[in-house]
């Protein structure tokens, strides 16, 4: 993976130092199989994200989507993508987002989150977060709604997460 990711960078001409995630993602996305690669390492940044296999579909500034598979590693006892499956899927959308997208000097953590099961999640499904960017420029509380929605276009999951973010250590 880490070799895809430099073979991919140096294809691209950029460097795995001080890349910025956006820029990489754009870049990569432009290749054959390169949403999939930038969703792998995102994964293996981050290695709870994986066991929902996320595919971060778009990402651009103040907007990501990201989808899974409803597979059998993500059901519950009903046949139904779990509400964790969900939870995580929606983590991973907004994670992403912020962390592609929060200007230099600042960093952040997740603090809380608010979840809404609104429909059984039987199918696929698609998260997706637009936030306005003016928000993620100073620190504080930085609220990211996430929708995720089945193949029929039905909310089936609405979170909003509290993202902390504050200034970088000089």
């Amino acid at each position: 993976m880490a070799a895809a990711l430099r073979l991919a960078a140096i294809q691209t001409g950029t460097t795995l130092t001080h890349m910025n995630l956006l820029t990489t993602y754009r870049r990569l996305a432009a290749l054959p199989g390169g949403k999939r690669l930038f969703s792998a390492a995102v994964s293996r940044k981050a290695p709870y994200f994986a066991t929902i296999r996320p595919l971060i579909e778009a990402l651009d500034e103040g907007h990501i989507r990201v989808s899974m598979k409803k597979r059998r590693a993500v059901h519950n006892h009903i046949g139904t993508v779990h509400a964790i499956a969900c939870c995580n899927l929606c983590e991973v959308a907004a994670g992403t987002l912020i962390e592609a997208t929060l200007p230099a000097h600042l960093r952040w953590i997740p603090k809380s989150m608010t979840v809404r099961y609104l429909k059984k999640a039987e199918t696929d499904l698609a998260a997706t977060v637009a936030i306005d960017m003016a928000v993620m420029s100073q620190p504080g509380d930085v609220i990211m709604p996430v929708k995720v929605c089945d193949l029929n276009g039905v909310v089936v999951v609405e979170a909003d997460i509290n993202m902390y973010v504050s200034e970088r250590p000089r």
